[in-house]
């Protein structure tokens, strides 16, 4: 597995959220309280876009049909969804936000 840059710190402001395609994967970055998560941005309910619903502290609403997902986890938190999302590793260097690939 490696870690592969997908954005700068810059790109992603404090509580914002970032839509990102890496290797044809479409993944959600977050910055929540300092932190910057990454999921793949696809609900499991429907396959809705999850970086245009609402971030709400650490969880992520579909747009779709109210799916929520815990973005640190993946956990899926309320219902039509009950699979969980994939979440990937973060790592800052410097300026640059880095996902780990499988």
């Amino acid at each position: 597995m490696a870690f592969v840059k997908v954005a700068r710190l810059a790109d992603l402001p404090p509580n914002g959220k970032l839509l990102v395609t890496v290797n044809g994967r479409s993944i959600a970055l977050f910055h929540v309280e300092g932190t910057i998560y990454a999921v793949e941005d696809v609900c499991t309910h429907d396959g809705g876009p999850l970086v245009e619903g609402e971030l709400d502290g650490y969880e992520i609403e579909c747009p779709r049909h109210g799916a929520r997902f815990d973005i640190r986890t993946g956990q899926a938190r309320r219902l039509p969804a009950f699979e969980p999302i994939k979440t990937y590793a973060v790592k800052i260097e410097g300026d640059d936000v880095l996902i780990e690939l499988d």
